[in-house]
C-alpha cells in the first residue's frame, strides 16, 4: 500500500504540472501557427510553423514591440530598485526592533494589497493629470510601489525573523548600533531571501496591466499593454499576441534561472517551522 500511494502521488503531481503548463505550452504553439491553424475548428498540434508573428513584433516598419519591452524593464527595475532600496530597512525595523505601533504599521504596508486596482485608478489617474507624472517613468515607477513594496517588505520580515536574535545581542555587547548589524549581520544572511523576494516582485511588477493602461501613455506604456495593439475592429492577431506573451515571458524566465540558486534558497529559508 505504501508503494501504491507513493505511485498515485507522484501521478498526481504529474497531472497537476501537466494541468498548469498547458496554457503557456498552448500559448507558445499559437505562436508559431499561420492565422488560419490559430482559428481552426479543430485545434492542430501537427501543423507547419512559421516566424511571421515574431518578425511582426519587432518589424521597423510595422508593430514595433521592442519599444514596450524596453518600458517595462525601466518601469519594473525601477521600482524594484525604489522597492529594495526603501523596503529593506523598513522590513529589519518592522522585525527586529520594538516601538510604539509597529504591528500597526506592518498591517498599513500589507493593506496597500486590499483595494482592488479598480477602486483607485480613477483618483490616481486625476492626482497624475494634476501633478503632471501621467506618462512619465517616475510616475509608473513609484505607482509600482503599491504591487512591490507590500509584497517585498512582508517577505523579508518572515526572513529576517528566521535571524538568531543571539547574533544581535553579541553585536550589540561589541558595541556596534542597530544599523551596522542590519548592514553587516543581519543582511548578508538574507541574501537569499532579498533575490526571492526581488525575484518575485519583478515578475508582479512585470504582469501588472491596469496601472500602465490608464496612468501610462504612448511613451511608458509597458509590454502588458502593447499586446492590445495586435486587437483591431477588424479582427485580432492571436498569433503575434500569443508572440508578444512569449517575448514578455522572457525577462521573467531569464532573472529567475539566473537566481534560481539564491531563489530556492530564499523561499525554503522563510518557509515556516513546525
Amino acid at each position: 500500500m505504501r508503494y501504491i500511494r507513493g505511485f498515485l502521488k507522484v501521478v498526481c503531481y504529474i497531472l497537476i504540472l501537466l494541468f498548469s503548463l498547458f496554457p503557456i505550452y498552448w500559448i507558445v504553439l499559437m505562436s508559431f501557427k499561420q492565422p488560419a491553424d490559430v482559428i481552426a475548428h479543430i485545434p492542430k498540434f501537427i501543423f507547419k510553423p512559421t516566424l511571421e508573428n515574431y518578425k511582426g513584433l519587432f518589424s521597423s516598419t510595422g508593430f514595433n514591440f521592442i519599444r514596450y519591452i524596453k518600458n517595462s524593464l525601466i518601469i519594473c527595475s525601477g521600482a524594484v530598485g525604489v522597492t529594495v532600496v526603501a523596503g529593506l530597512p523598513a522590513a529589519f525595523a518592522l522585525t527586529r526592533l520594538r516601538f510604539k505601533a509597529r504591528e500597526n504599521l506592518a498591517f498599513t504596508f500589507l493593506s496597500f494589497r486590499f483595494a482592488p486596482e479598480l477602486a483607485i485608478i480613477l483618483p490616481l489617474y486625476v492626482i497624475f493629470r494634476k501633478l503632471n507624472l501621467y506618462d512619465t517613468y517616475p510616475g509608473l515607477i513609484w505607482i509600482y510601489q503599491l504591487i512591490t513594496l507590500p509584497l517585498f517588505i512582508w517577505m523579508m520580515m518572515s526572513h529576517y525573523s528566521e535571524i538568531p536574535r543571539e547574533l544581535e545581542e553579541a553585536a550589540l555587547i561589541d558595541g556596534a548600533s542597530w544599523w551596522k548589524i542590519f548592514w553587516k549581520v543581519d543582511t548578508p544572511i538574507v541574501l537569499g531571501g532579498i533575490a526571492a523576494s526581488v525575484i518575485l516582485a519583478f515578475v508582479f511588477a512585470w504582469n501588472n496591466f491596469m496601472f500602465g493602461l490608464v496612468l501610462g501613455g504612448q511613451k511608458t506604456q509597458p509590454a502588458t499593454v502593447g499586446a492590445l495593439g495586435f486587437m483591431s475592429y477588424e479582427q485580432v492577431h492571436w498569433g503575434k499576441m500569443a508572440a508578444s506573451a512569449v517575448v514578455g515571458m522572457v525577462p521573467s524566465v531569464i532573472l529567475a534561472s539566473f537566481f534560481l540558486r539564491y531563489l530556492v534558497k530564499g523561499l525554503t529559508m522563510g518557509a515556516l517551522k513546525d
